[in-house]
């Protein structure tokens, strides 16, 4: 660049420029989630919230799905085949709206679907994912049990052989979309180790009571599955989804989507700080105007889109093929951890306001607090970082 060449003007909105390193295409997505939240969801999740449901979910399944945003950054069978910039774009805009609305995509696409067309046989995709794809059918991810969450090799629910069939019994908790899926898959040991199951929601044994009285995620369905002597043909498991690895590679895949939905949550509480600071006065002038106001501005920025320049770099890796779990669990343990901490500072700059649902700050922050330990907790991230980091294995 010439000396004499004109520099871009500064955007409070954009401020290290990262959408120039977004192609059109990538643009395009964004706007389309973007404009598609602000019209469905923000009008109405203060409500969503304050009551603890998520309304009309089939509908906004279907939604989505006309928008190409349920698995949408799988290939075939109805899946839209974006990029992971894309998908993480994506995730982002949905989490800015709120942590429930990307949960259900998340786990819909991320782990339900991708579950299935990783793992699953050509009849098992067929059947499943242009219904999932379309959100016609909306599926859940059956792994984290009451008493094993961060090690899911201790699970309790089993699966045994009786001639051809399966017979699943268990308990499975914490389940996004659990009670109103149409197909869940489920994780079970069985003696030739852990193994994936497609279970759909009608058979006989199978259930997904509602969880109630939570303070988190609370625009969101969130269940227990209950398997009782579930009877399954052969052709219910997954065949190419043997041990650990098959759910811990959905979780990571799961886990990308989530480096960028918190910088959503985080983006939506410093935008609404920004906003209240230039307008709300004390002492005669915009509390804006005071330092400490703007260090406080100024740091929230500073994580921010540090945190967006992370997930970018995270994208480009795993539409190269490149991205490691490691990587993910870097991406994760700093975004969600930040993106906390943005809100939580947010809410002192809107003060006594900031507790209100009239502003989208509080219910963030007290959705970003399951988002902290779900898909891998504080703890599990900085081991595996340990681990990668040192070579030395500290979760036993």
């Amino acid at each position: 660049m010439s000396a004499s060449a004109k520099l871009p003007p500064f955007d409070a909105a954009d401020p290290l420029g990262i959408d120039d390193l977004l192609e059109p295409e990538d643009l395009a997505v964004r706007d389309t989630v973007r404009s598609w939240a602000a019209d469905r969801v923000l009008p109405f999740v203060a409500d969503w919230y304050e009551k603890g449901e998520l309304p009309g979910i089939r509908d906004l399944a279907r939604e989505l799905g006309s928008l190409g945003a349920l698995g949408m950054s799988l290939t075939g069978y109805g899946c839209a085949g974006a990029t992971a910039v894309q998908y993480g774009l994506a995730c982002l805009e949905l989490e800015a709206a709120d942590s429930g609305i990307r949960s259900l995509v998340s786990v819909q696409g991320s782990l339900a679907m991708y579950a299935i067309h990783r793992f699953g046989s050509e009849e098992q995709k067929q059947e499943w994912l242009p219904r999932m794809a379309a959100g016609e059918v909306i599926g859940c991810f059956g792994l984290t049990e009451p008493d094993h969450g961060s090690d899911p090799a201790s699970m309790r629910t089993h699966a045994k052989r009786d001639g051809d069939d399966w017979v699943l019994n268990g308990r499975k908790m914490w389940i996004t979309n659990g009670s109103v899926a149409g197909v869940a898959v489920v994780w079970a040991q069985t003696e030739e180790g852990i193994r994936g199951f497609v279970v759909p929601a009608g058979a006989p044994g199978f259930s997904a009571p509602e969880i109630k009285h939570k303070w988190s995620l609370r625009a969101s369905v969130t269940s227990e599955l209950v398997l009782d002597d579930v009877r399954l043909p052969a052709t219910a498991v997954l065949p190419e989804g043997a041990g650990l690895r098959g759910p811990l590679s959905c979780l990571s895949h799961a886990r990308y989507g989530i480096v960028w939905g918190a910088m959503g949550a985080a983006r939506s509480s410093f935008e609404a700080a920004l906003d209240y600071a230039k307008s709300r006065e004390q002492f005669g002038r915009p509390i804006g105007g005071f330092q400490l106001t703007q260090a406080k501005l100024a740091d929230m920025a500073v994580e921010l889109h540090k945190g967006i320049l992370l997930a970018h770099h995270l994208g480009r890796r795993m539409d190269a093929g490149r991205l490691r779990p490691e990587q993910v669990s870097f991406g994760k343990l700093n975004n969600v951890r930040e993106a906390i901490e943005i809100c939580r500072t947010a809410r002192t700059i809107l003060g006594a306001n900031g507790i209100s649902l009239e502003y989208p700050v509080m219910r963030h922050a007290t959705n970003l607090e399951s988002v902290l330990t779900y898909e891998g907790t504080v703890e599990m991230h900085q081991l595996v970082l340990g681990k990668a980091l040192t070579g030395l294995d500290a979760f036993r």
